[in-house]
């Protein structure tokens, strides 16, 4: 289905971001997997692409910096000579109540969160419009739709993403690129698995289906929004979150 495509995941060393680039490297797609610290676990998802016969390169860069960002969109069109699907998945939190909150914990979410987005995009969006094609999918969060306390800053990032999504789709939809975000609920990653076993009762119960989702099912929609199938969608938020708000 993406045979002869290239796919650059920020954020893609673990979690969701690797669910993705296995899930579009099994679909023939070339896989830019970024990431900012974790090497070796890069690696090792190159290793697992390659062995099924598929090509794969890792590149770190703090996707939060203008040039960095750069130099990412850059190794993967001259790695693999095209850049079409662009998946924004790079975040981090740092949780806290806001009158606790320090600037510095919510300048950082927003730069990597929501700037790091935008970076990524300001560089690749020139290539897909000189193609005439490509796709652009942001990973937000049920939290930029709900909110939820103690993360302000998470909020803020992840509801400025899709403002950012809607905006990007009305700017290039003519050039044959769609843009979309995709918002996963509370999805079974290293970052749940640090929650207390109170807050993952309180998670499951807030869902329809009574349960976490899984970072496959977030890599599914990513990658149909991804392929040909998807043409004529953009500007659109799907949530991935097992009946949590709707």
């Amino acid at each position: 289905m993406l045979k002869g495509k290239t796919a650059l995941i920020t954020g893609a060393s673990r979690g969701i971001g690797k669910a993705i680039a296995l899930k579009l490297a099994s679909e023939g797609a070339n896989v830019v997997l970024n990431y900012v610290h974790n090497e070796a676990a890069a690696a090792e998802i190159v290793g697992q692409i390659e062995n099924a016969g598929g090509q794969a390169l890792a590149v770190k860069a703090d996707v939060s910096l203008f040039e960095e960002a750069g130099e990412l969109v850059s190794k993967a069109k001259d790695k693999f000579g095209s850049l079409d699907i662009l998946v924004n998945n790079a975040g981090i939190t740092r949780d806290g109540l806001l009158m606790r909150m320090t600037e510095e914990d919510f300048d950082r979410v927003l730069e990597v969160n929501l700037k790091g987005a935008f970076n990524c995009c300001r560089h690749a969006v020139p290539i897909m419009v000189k193609q005439r094609s490509g796709r652009i999918i942001n990973i937000t969060s049920v939290v930029g739709l709900v909110g939820n306390a103690g993360q302000a800053n998470y909020a803020a990032s992840k509801a400025g993403l899709i403002g950012f999504t809607k905006a990007l789709a009305k700017e290039i939809g003519s050039r044959s690129i769609t843009v979309n975000a995709v918002a996963p609920g509370f999805i079974e990653t290293d970052m749940t698995s640090a929650l207390s076993e109170e807050i993952i009762q309180a998670a499951k119960n807030s869902t329809a289906l009574k349960r976490l989702g899984q970072p496959e099912d977030v890599a599914e929609l990513v990658c149909f929004l991804a392929s040909p199938k998807a043409g004529y969608i953009t500007g659109q938020v799907l949530s991935v979150d097992g009946g949590m708000a709707f």
